[in-house]
């Protein structure tokens, strides 16, 4: 016999059947590992044993004992504050320069967007051989202009600017983020602001910037999202930079030169896989996780954000 349901119960059944694919993606890629992290963190648990409970134990390891969380933690804020504002900032003007050009875009596009395209893995090894102090054609190219080039990745205080310009190197994908909102700005509003005799800094500022800043603010929350997470192009940076090789079965030691360049997920991946210490590296993905969450928090509210406050 059949059950006869109101239209109400039948347009919430209906209404869930549409959101399925998404509740399951989520309650299975996010709602599911997001809980067991939480529950491993209060957990020791070495992925051979059952894990047994040990409280806040792993939390506390983590905030006072573990010696490489402080410098990695420090190392990975700084990339996000720096990294992104510049890639912010580079991307947005290489976007400008392409729209203003008159002739020859379609390579300048090309030129600029192409290093985007090139392997992390391939363009890291790549710039670091560029970057040599030793036998790198930049350094080279520096010394006959009479400046003494850095140790880049050798050096701890230039090990993290060296990173910072091998993002720039690949900015191709905010630039045509950025060019696509450009172009999108209404020309009717830059006409105006011409009549009303505005210049170059003063269209920008009041036409070009209010239209494109949730483009700007979907790129630096999506920045910083990246960066929390940055681990491959710092890990062989610093590999390659030692000059130690890279093989089946050896196990590597990131964060070369004195843990300039170890990050939080590298520690993540140090603790969880290399030393089976899964509670500490729940813990350490928790941090990033939270410290994610705020930023992003803080940039989408209106007034104090990216965002404009509605009236």
């Amino acid at each position: 016999m059949a059950i006869a349901l109101s239209r109400p119960a039948r347009r919430r059944l209906r209404t869930l059947g549409f959101l399925s694919p998404w509740l399951i993606g989520f309650s299975v890629f996010f709602a599911y590992p997001l809980l067991a992290t939480v529950y491993f963190s209060f957990m020791h648990y070495n992925q051979i044993k059952a894990p047994t409970f040990v409280g806040l134990r792993n939390w506390k390891y983590v905030f006072q004992d573990m010696p490489l969380f402080g410098p990695a933690l420090w190392n990975t804020l700084w990339l996000v504050v720096v990294m992104v504002a510049l890639r912010v900032v580079f991307g947005l003007s290489l976007g400008l320069l392409v729209t203003k050009i008159k002739t020859g875009v379609g390579f300048f596009r090309t030129a600029f967007y192409l290093p985007y395209l090139a392997p992390p893995v391939a363009a890291t090894v790549a710039f670091v051989f560029l970057l040599n102090p030793g036998t790198g054609p930049v350094n080279e190219v520096l010394s006959k202009i009479g400046i003494d080039g850095p140790n880049w990745f050798n050096d701890p205080t230039w090990a993290k600017p060296s990173l910072v310009l091998l993002s720039l190197w690949g900015i191709g994908d905010l630039m045509v983020i950025f060019m696509a909102a450009l172009l999108d700005v209404p020309k009717e509003q830059y006409e105006a602001a011409d009549l009303d005799g505005a210049g170059a800094f003063a269209k920008f500022r009041y036409v070009t910037w209010p239209s494109i800043t949730p483009i700007v603010m979907f790129a630096v929350v999506t920045g910083v999202v990246q960066t929390m997470q940055y681990y491959t192009q710092a890990l062989v940076a610093g590999k390659i930079a030692s000059g130690v090789s890279i093989g089946p079965g050896s196990v590597i030691q990131p964060g070369y030169p004195d843990h300039s360049t170890l990050t939080v997920p590298q520690l993540v991946y140090s603790m969880g896989f290399q030393n089976f210490n899964t509670g500490a590296a729940c813990v350490l993905s928790l941090v990033l996780f939270a410290i994610a969450m705020a930023v992003t928090m803080l940039l989408m509210r209106k007034r104090s954000g990216l965002l404009a406050a509605e009236d």
